[in-house]
């Protein structure tokens, strides 16, 4: 084989290997995120096997985010791959650790729902997190849209919807710190929301990082640092 063939030869099964990985990853995600659709399904309605359900399929998530870690330092120890590829790489590695964490999130709402009380099932509806939930929920599916076709304009789209979750979540947390004061039978019920929203504001957050990486893919950027209003204009990394 001469070595321009060899060459290719390589470079294609690189890119093979890279996209087994990116796909790998993607499913990794598809599962956290419908974990959280169940988790909150679970909280306002009840559904202590539905919540046992997501705590269950938590190891599911450690274990492919283990293997996909393992696959992406393979790549990066054997293949030595550099500017845009090396930066894919970087941000799957990233990328497994902020969605396994969404998971962490999404046990610790399940659990909730699986320890509510029976007079908490009777009259507790959640009303409160409800469209808190619907918004990061929608974060997180375009954080995810966003990642899987490398659309950075779409990335930065998405992180500008964190400072509203945030401002919700701290109105949220004012108002639950209002509820035990005023009323002392409340105080639990008031954690588990607090305890709630809590987790929701943190799967925002690293939806916003999924977002990040993506900016970082296509512009070689690193954007942490940066209010997502302070958007750059730059042309795209080779």
């Amino acid at each position: 084989m001469e070595r321009a063939d060899l060459a290719q030869h390589t470079s294609r099964r690189f890119n093979a290997d890279l996209e087994r990985v990116l796909v790998n990853a993607l499913q990794m995600a598809q599962i956290v995120e419908r974990q959280f659709q169940d988790s909150i399904k679970a909280l306002v309605t009840a559904d202590a096997a539905l919540a046992a359900r997501v705590v269950q399929g938590d190891d599911q998530v450690n274990r492919m985010e283990r293997e996909i870690m393992a696959e992406c330092q393979t790549l990066l120890a054997t293949r030595a791959p550099a500017a845009g590829d090396l930066r894919m790489l970087l941000a799957l590695l990233k990328m497994v650790g902020d969605v396994e964490r969404m998971g962490d999130e999404c046990k610790k709402i399940a659990l909730v729902a699986i320890q509510l009380t029976p007079n908490d099932r009777q009259r507790g509806k959640f009303r409160e997190i409800r469209h808190l939930a619907r918004v990061v929920q929608q974060m997180v599916h375009q954080s995810l849209a966003a990642f899987e076709r490398l659309d950075a304009d779409a990335a930065w789209k998405v992180m500008r919807m964190d400072r509203a979750i945030d401002t919700e979540y701290e109105a949220i947390q004012r108002q639950c710190v209002t509820y035990m004061m005023e009323d002392p039978e409340m105080i639990r019920r008031a954690l588990d929301d607090m305890w709630t929203v809590r987790a929701l504001e943190r799967v925002g957050d690293h939806a916003k990082n999924l977002c990040e990486y993506v900016v970082y893919v296509v512009h070689g950027k690193d954007i942490r640092h940066t209010r997502p209003d302070q958007q750059p204009v730059a042309a795209a990394a080779t």
